[in-house]
């Protein structure tokens, strides 16, 4: 069966991309223990294009393919990894990038949703914290499992003006009923 991207969020109401999102099933790659490693001769870039052997990967759905069976190791490197293999991969930033946002509501009852390069979506809130950096001003969704999408500038730039909006102090945006605060103490 082909894949069929989800629609534009902004045709979706919360609960939509909610349950959306919620469907997503991933592999249980954290219980995996393979005995085989290597390395995949792969390297997602800051901007999230993904490459094998220095030759960018084309087809989408491989891309989404590799991402579900993606996983963070205790000592901060990445590996795709199955029942049987763990692959070594490089990452230069984050794994994934969030490109697209969806808000809805205002105040403590903004809830934030955020479609990833891969087509997955995640909803901001307690188990998908929103994190701003003390030492650049980049913003970190976190996806799943120790890892991150980082907000494209666009994205980026709507959270601003949405947080703006809000006029809280401290400067932040709520999503799901938890604050993030913008401004991190250094």
């Amino acid at each position: 069966m082909p894949y069929t991207p989800p629609p534009e969020l902004a045709s979706l109401s919360i609960a939509e991309i909610a349950e959306m999102a919620e469907a997503q099933k991933l592999p249980p790659v954290d219980q995996w223990d393979p005995k085989e490693s290597g390395d995949s001769e792969m390297r997602i870039a800051a901007d999230g294009s993904w490459y094998h052997q220095g030759d960018p990967i084309q087809r989408p759905a491989m891309v989404r393919a590799f991402s579900t069976i993606l996983r963070r190791e205790t000592d901060g490197s990445y590996a795709l990894v199955t029942p049987y293999q763990k692959l070594s991969i490089e990452v230069e930033d984050a794994p994934f990038v969030a490109v697209e946002l969806e808000s809805q509501g205002s105040g403590k009852d903004r809830t934030l949703a955020f479609r990833l390069n891969t087509d997955h979506l995640v909803v901001a809130g307690a188990d998908h914290p929103l994190r701003f950096g003390a030492d650049k001003p980049q913003p970190y969704l976190q996806v799943r499992r120790a890892l991150e999408a980082v907000l494209a500038r666009p994205v980026y730039y709507e959270l601003v003006e949405l947080a703006l909006e809000e006029n809280a102090d401290p400067l932040g945006i709520w999503s799901s009923g938890v604050f993030f605060p913008m401004a991190t103490d250094k």
